[in-house]
């Protein structure tokens, strides 16, 4: 976030891929922006509990809920599309996954940890390869290219084995906004301009881009864009006090209906491209003047449970999105004692008043300060205790204390364990529709 990228907007588009793959699921997180000053990490690693596989919990029904359209009113943006339903035999194989994962495995789909885009270090290749980290982002930034960047990914999808992942597939995400967000560029990659620039173009050019974009991703092996920011910045003069969001023109407008119509079309056309977007940082960050990847107590003082700048995030639901990024603030109207990530009133924002089903992914809980406060075993304990359903790290190191803390809990607490089991079968059954 602390970098400063000079574009010029191409002029090429594309049409839409035949099917769009909404179903694929959706902040991410500003990883590249986030703080360094996180609490100490764990101490040396060990070897994971060598558990067996716990029975099951209960699945939840599969989902039904057929991927809506957004409303046509101005706070819902239009109806750009919706993604086609999702059949009730991913749900079916993800069960039968399920089963067959140990309880390692289980906790090890529950994190998405950071890899350097330009190679991987081997703290991150630990967590891959003893931790069954069943999930990986390139972080920092790489001007390599596509096909560079595409053996960096290789090298990460090798570590996928019977005894790491169950043979499981990694999502593959890095967070490709635009502008003064862009971890991947060099040949292959188009240099994307920043939200406030792209909103330029009008929701169905800008479709048509990220379409492009979308496809320069996956072609080197990139299965998730942390992006897009469905933040509603609260004006243009309160742009450059905002410190996440404004003050790096990440925000596509200044009025929910128009972050509804513009931060939607780009998540469509990453979808288009076959790229699950992650829409960010639910319940807002637009409002906010410190930056939780750099400061702490960072709150927002205005936002309610039902505001209206929740209407970007319910239309992206309506539209099928399967990602949903917290933010790391508090919100001192919705639940003043406890940060977005560690709220059930947050999550239940999500699962009750939106009837969001997919993954629930948290913002960097390793190295941002706004966490400083909490160790890292509370942070991952909080966090799904809340109802998370995947943690961000950039800080690979926190890992393996993490996933034993993780893992102690489930063993002693069923509660917690049908929690944990619930989580990965919605992970699975997000990466079943992938077709990863």
């Amino acid at each position: 976030m602390r970098t400063t990228t000079s574009f010029a907007f191409p002029s090429k588009s594309v049409t839409a891929v035949s099917k769009t793959v909404m179903a694929l699921g959706l902040t991410a997180v500003l990883a590249t922006g986030c703080s360094n000053s996180g609490a100490p990490g764990s101490a040396t690693p060990t070897a994971p509990h060598s558990s067996p596989a716990p029975p099951s919990a209960s699945s939840p029904p599969a989902a039904t809920q057929s991927p809506g359209t957004a409303s046509a009113s101005p706070d819902a943006g239009p109806n750009l599309s919706a993604a086609p339903p999702t059949s009730a035999a991913p749900a079916d194989t993800a069960s039968q996954q399920l089963s067959r994962l140990s309880l390692d495995q289980r906790v090890g789909q529950l994190f998405m940890v950071a890899a350097k885009a330009t190679g991987a270090d081997p703290g991150t290749m630990t967590a891959l390869a003893t931790y069954h980290t069943g999930n990986v982002y390139l972080s920092g930034r790489s001007k390599a290219g596509s096909e560079a960047t595409a053996k960096v990914v290789a090298s990460l999808t090798g570590t996928v084995s019977p005894g790491t992942t169950g043979n499981l597939p990694l999502f593959v995400g890095t967070d490709q906004e635009g502008g003064n967000v862009q971890v991947l560029s060099g040949p292959g990659f188009t240099t994307i301009p920043a939200a406030t620039a792209q909103a330029g173009l009008g929701g169905t050019r800008l479709r048509s881009e990220a379409a492009v974009w979308g496809k320069e991703l996956r072609s080197a092996g990139v299965n998730v864009n942390l992006a897009p920011v469905l933040d509603t910045v609260a004006s243009p003069e309160f742009a450059p006090s905002n410190g996440p969001i404004g003050r790096f023109q990440r925000q596509y407008g200044y009025s929910p209906g128009t972050v509804s119509e513009l931060g939607n079309a780009f998540a469509l056309g990453m979808a288009d491209a076959g790229v699950a977007p992650v829409v960010k940082h639910f319940p807002g960050l637009g409002r906010v003047v410190p930056n939780t990847d750099v400061s702490k107590d960072v709150r927002d003082k205005e936002t309610t449970r039902t505001d209206p700048a929740l209407a970007p995030f319910r239309a992206a639901i309506k539209n099928g999105t399967r990602w949903v990024m917290l933010s790391n603030a508090y919100y001192d109207k919705i639940d003043p004692a406890t940060i977005a990530p560690f709220s059930p009133v947050i999550t239940s924002m999500l699962r009750e008043d939106l009837a969001f089903d997919g993954i629930i992914v948290s913002d960097d809980l390793c190295s941002a300060a706004q966490l400083e406060p909490w160790g890292s075993a509370d942070r991952a304990l909080n966090f799904f205790g809340a109802g998370g359903t995947m943690m961000v790290c950039a800080d690979p190191s926190r890992i393996p204390a993490m996933h034993r803390a993780v893992v102690d809990k489930a063993q002693s607490d069923p509660a917690f364990m049908r929690k944990i089991d619930d989580a990965v079968l919605t992970i699975l059954r997000v990466k079943a529709g992938a077709a990863l």
